[in-house]
C-alpha cells in the first residue's frame, strides 16, 4: 500500500540552523533516502519552496480569491514530502519515525486512495 508522508517544520527554526547543522541535517535526510530507495520502498520525495513562496487559492460563490501564504497560521509549514510503498501502517509509521526532520518537526503519513485510480479516473 503507498503511504504519502507529509513534512512539516518551524521555518523559523530550519532558517536559525547554521550551515554545518543544515548540512549534516541534509546528508543525514539524503542518506535516509538512499535506503528507502534501495529497499525499494520509496516511490518519491520533493521539497517544496519556503511558505513565502506559497500562495492559497480559495474559490466562494464562484469568486477566486487568492492570498500570499498558506492558508492556515500554523507553527509549522509543509516543507515537503516522500511517498513509499509499505505493509500497513505501522510500517509507514515505523519509516516515518526514521525521517531525520521528524525530531524537530512533525511527518503526517496518510494513506493514498487507489480507488479513484482504479476506476480508471486517474493515472
Amino acid at each position: 500500500m503507498k503511504y504519502l508522508c507529509l513534512c512539516y517544520h518551524d521555518e523559523q527554526v530550519i532558517d536559525g540552523l547554521s550551515q554545518a547543522e543544515w548540512a549534516e541535517m541534509m546528508d543525514e535526510t539524503m542518506s535516509y533516502l538512499d535506503t528507502l530507495k534501495e529497499s525499494g520502498q520509496l516511490i518519491d520525495a520533493r521539497p517544496l519552496q519556503s511558505v513565502r513562496n506559497s500562495t492559497s487559492v480559495r474559490v466562494r460563490n464562484d469568486r477566486v480569491t487568492t492570498t500570499d501564504g498558506p492558508f492556515a497560521e500554523t507553527k509549522e509549514q509543509l516543507g515537503g514530502y516522500f511517498m513509499v510503498e509499505a505493509r500497513d501502517l505501522n510500517e509507514a509509521i515505523q519509516i516515518a519515525a526514521k525521517w531525520p526532520g521528524a525530531r524537530n518537526g512533525t511527518v503526517e503519513v496518510r494513506p493514498v486512495d487507489e480507488g479513484l485510480k482504479k476506476e480508471g479516473r486517474f493515472k
